[in-house]
C-alpha cells in the first residue's frame, strides 16, 4: 500500500482485507454510495467486494453502467447477469442515453455519440429493457453530453446533498496516468486526521474511492479463482486469442489507444464488428492500422518525409485534415507555443530534441506531429484535458480566436 509518491508500506495484511476494511469504512462515513461499473475485470472484483457489504448490512447501493452501445455481446451479458445477482442490493442505472466521446479513429468524426438519435437506423443494437434511455430522467442531462460531463453532473445527482462516495475499480498497476489519479490525493478524515489514501474528493459533497488500487492483476484473478464468482467471459476469449493478462482491457472502443483492440471485435463477433464500421467513421481504418509502426496512426517512432522540418510537417498535416478538426488542433497548439514562448522559448519551441517522444512533455515540434498522427483529438500528449462542458468549449473558441490573433499563432 502506498506510503507516499515513491514507496510502499507494507501493512501485514493481505490486498483483499484491506479493501474489505476499506469498503466497510465507506460504508460507515457516506450515508450515500454508489459504484461506477464497467463490465471489466476491475470494476467487476470491486463490485463482488461492495456487494458483499452491502447485503451484509442490508443496504441498496447505485450501481452505474454507462452503455456504449458498440460493446462485446459478452461483457452486455455479463451486465445484465451482475445486476441480476445483486437486483435485491441494486439501484440499477443502466444508462442508453446520447452521450459523446472521442474517436481516433477518423479526422472527419473526431468524436462519435453513443445511442445518437439522429442515427436510430445505424444502431448495432437495441438497448436493454432495463436502460435508461428518456433524457428527462436526469434533470441535469444536455443532448450530447460528454462523458466527461455527465459521470460527475450523475454523482452530484445521486448525492442530493448528502456525503456521497463513487467506487471506482482501477489500479494503479495498470498505468502510470491511473498511478497518477490516486497518489498524492488521500485526504485526511476525522478527529485523528487519518490520511485515507484510496480516496479522491471530487466536488462539493462526492468523493472517488479506489479500495482496490493497491491490487495487482495476479490479486484479482486469484480472487476469481478462489471465490468462484461469475467475471466477464470475454476474457476467456481473449486468452484464447493470445492476450496476456496486462493486455486485456475492456473499454470504449475507438480512443486513441483503446482502437488497438478493435481488432478482436473481427475476430470473436464478426457481424458486430460489419455493423460498428457502418455506425462509426474510420473503425475500420483503426482496426487496419493500430498495431502498425510509424506516422499511419503515430504508434512508436514517426518519420519525417523528405524535404520537410517537423514543424513544416505538423503545418502541412493541419492543411490536410478537415478544416473544423484543423482549427481545433490549432486553438490546443497555439496554447502550447505560447505557454514555452514566454517562459523563455523566445524564438520557438525545438525541430526534435532527445526524449520528445516519451511519456513526459518534452516540447518539440516532433512531438506535435505525433499528437496529430494518433489523433489525439484533445491533445492529452501535451497535457491538455477534454473539455467537460459544450457551453464552456464554445467560450473557449470563441476566446481562441482573440487570442491567435493577439499572438500572431496560426
Amino acid at each position: 500500500m502506498a506510503n507516499n509518491a515513491e514507496h510502499k508500506r507494507y501493512l501485514g495484511i493481505t490486498v483483499l482485507e484491506a479493501a474489505r476494511q476499506r469498503i466497510a469504512w465507506v460504508f460507515d462515513t457516506f450515508p450515500r454510495i454508489y459504484v461506477s461499473f464497467s463490465g471489466g475485470k476491475d470494476s467487476t472484483v470491486m463490485l463482488h467486494l461492495v456487494m458483499d457489504e452491502a447485503i451484509k448490512r442490508n443496504q441498496r447501493i447505485g450501481v452505474l453502467f454507462v452503455d456504449w452501445e458498440c460493446q462485446f455481446t459478452a461483457t452486455i451479458d455479463h451486465v445484465r447477469a451482475m445486476y441480476e445477482l445483486y437486483k435485491d442490493n441494486v439501484e440499477p442505472y443502466w444508462i442508453a442515453l446520447p452521450i459523446r466521446t472521442w474517436n481516433g479513429c477518423s479526422q472527419f468524426e473526431p468524436e462519435w455519440t453513443a445511442w445518437d438519435t439522429a442515427r436510430r437506423e445505424l444502431w448495432v443494437r437495441e438497448p436493454e429493457h432495463m436502460s435508461i434511455t428518456n433524457p428527462s430522467t436526469f434533470p441535469f442531462y444536455e443532448s450530447a453530453m460528454s462523458f466527461e460531463e455527465f459521470t460527475p453532473a450523475f454523482g452530484q445527482w445521486y448525492a442530493q446533498g448528502q456525503l456521497c462516495a463513487n467506487f471506482i475499480g482501477i489500479r494503479t498497476g495498470e498505468s502510470l496516468n491511473r498511478w497518477r489519479t490516486i497518489a498524492g490525493h488521500g485526504v485526511k478524515w476525522g478527529e485523528g486526521k487519518e490520511r485515507r489514501l484510496f480516496t479522491n474528493w471530487m466536488q462539493e459533497t462526492l468523493w472517488n474511492v479506489y479500495p482496490i488500487y493497491d491490487w495487482s492483476v495476479s490479486d484479482v484473478w486469484a480472487y476469481n479463482a478462489k471465490e468462484h464468482k461469475p467475471y466477464n467471459r470475454l476474457y476467456d476469449l481473449m486468452h484464447q486469442a493470445g492476450m496476456t493478462p496486462h493486455q486485456m482491457r475492456i473499454d470504449e472502443p475507438f480512443g486513441d489507444t483503446q482502437r488497438q483492440g478493435l481488432w478482436l471485435y473481427q475476430m470473436v463477433e464478426p457481424q458486430l464488428w460489419a455493423k460498428m464500421t457502418m455506425r462509426v467513421a474510420g473503425a475500420n481504418t483503426g482496426a487496419l492500422y493500430a498495431h502498425e509502426k510509424g506516422s499511419v496512426l503515430g504508434n512508436g517512432k514517426v518519420h519525417l518525409p523528405e524535404g520537410h522540418t517537423w514543424e513544416s510537417f505538423a503545418k502541412f498535416l493541419l492543411d490536410t485534415m478537415p478544416p473544423k478538426t484543423a482549427d481545433h488542433y490549432r486553438d490546443k497548439l497555439s496554447v502550447y507555443l505560447h505557454w514555452y514562448q514566454v517562459r523563455g522559448m523566445l524564438n520557438g519551441i525545438p525541430d526534435a530534441q532527445d526524449a520528445d517522444l516519451g511519456a513526459k512533455d518534452v516540447p518539440s515540434w516532433r512531438r506535435i506531429c505525433k499528437i496529430l498522427l494518433k489523433n489525439d483529438y484533445w491533445c492529452r500528449g501535451l497535457v491538455f484535458s477534454p473539455s467537460k462542458n459544450s457551453s464552456a468549449y464554445l467560450k473557449y473558441k470563441q476566446l481562441m480566436a482573440r487570442r491567435r490573433a493577439e499572438w500572431g499563432i496560426f
